[in-house]
């Protein structure tokens, strides 16, 4: 069983990790807006944004036609959305199974 605890531990740190990386990345992409906690906050890989011009939707279709699969909606958080502003957001996830290269083609 301590094997187990402390790989899952590891688990954790590393999407903790990789989901930081993402959202520094994401930062650097001109007209996306990151939407939830900043960076620094304890958080999981998980991570909802708009781009300018761009409806969710629409956006979620062009990413998985170039083999990169997000969800577009309201992902339970109406309430976020409307103090945002926003109706809908697009979202990416990622767990222990994706890579730094992943979310630099991302």
């Amino acid at each position: 069983l301590e094997n187990v605890a402390g790989g899952m531990e590891r688990i954790c740190n590393y999407e903790q990790e990789l989901g930081e990386y993402l959202m520094r990345r994401m930062d650097e992409v001109e007209g996306v807006t990151v939407l939830g906690p900043e960076l620094g906050v304890d958080r999981a890989a998980i991570v909802a944004f708009v781009c300018d011009g761009v409806h969710p939707s629409d956006l979620s279709t062009f990413l998985d036609m170039e083999g990169v699969a997000v969800r577009a909606g309201h992902h339970c958080c109406q309430p976020m959305h409307r103090a945002l502003g926003y109706s809908h957001s697009a979202r990416a996830s990622l767990y222990f199974y994706n890579t730094k290269e992943e979310v630099d083609s991302f």
